[in-house]
């Protein structure tokens, strides 16, 4: 299955992340034609913010070992910790039947837009991807597409690359879900402001190319199983 999440607040027409997932999701729709797909909006379907029933649920079952999804409905107390996880299941099941997971994630400030980071928040649940008798992450083998778009460059020859948040953050966040450094492919296109930002005038050449990469780097990714 292909998770496919967008979380830019700009319309497809002038989001670089949207266009550039919708051409994954094409590519490798076209390759897998009999595999599900689910394509997930977090700007026009917004992920709630985490409430305090569900920390407390959570650290409930951080206390009994990190229990699987099945059995958290057994340490509900209260009607505000069901709806928290009502809430919750649907997106830890939809991630844990992707194979592949296609973020779009365009950099805000510097780091993930704030919708992302409430799925993040919200998948993020003690103990959800762990198996239940050896304790392995039950997300080693899923690859995570991570598609960047950044106004500026952050690159490491332009003195800006300490204030790249997004790459390193989905490091840690996939990494400590379990998924193995080598399936997490960041592919971004850097200088996407460029028509819109005086002081990024004369790097259109750059910028073109940026996203040329960035296109041919996803179209070898969707062909790969």
């Amino acid at each position: 299955m292909l998770l496919h999440i967008d979380s830019s607040a700009d319309a497809t027409a002038d989001s670089v992340t949207r266009r550039l997932t919708a051409e994954f999701a094409r590519a490798w729709r076209a390759g897998h034609p009999a595999a599900r797909y689910r394509h997930r909006d977090l700007a026009a379907t917004p992920v709630p913010p985490l409430a305090g029933a569900y920390t407390t649920l959570g650290r409930r079952a951080e206390r009994e070992g990190f229990v699987p999804p099945a059995k958290v409905p057994a340490l509900i107390e209260s009607p505000a910790e069901a709806r928290e996880w009502e809430q919750t299941l649907p997106l830890i099941s939809e991630l844990s039947a992707a194979d592949t997971v296609l973020l779009g994630v365009p950099m805000y400030n510097f780091a993930v837009p704030a919708a992302l980071k409430a799925w993040i928040d919200r998948v993020t649940f003690p103990g959800a991807f762990a198996h239940p008798d050896t304790g392995e992450s039950l997300l080693s083998g899923t690859r995570v597409v991570a598609v960047l778009a950044r106004g500026g460059a952050y690159g490491p020859d332009t003195g800006r690359a300490a204030l790249d948040f997004q790459t390193p953050y989905l490091k840690a966040w996939t990494g400590r879900l379990g998924v193995r450094p080598e399936r997490l492919h960041p592919v971004a296109a850097e200088l996407t402001r460029v028509d819109v930002l005086p002081h990024l005038a004369g790097q259109e050449e750059a910028a073109a190319a940026s996203l040329a990469e960035a296109r041919a780097r996803l179209s070898r990714l969707a062909a790969a199983s």
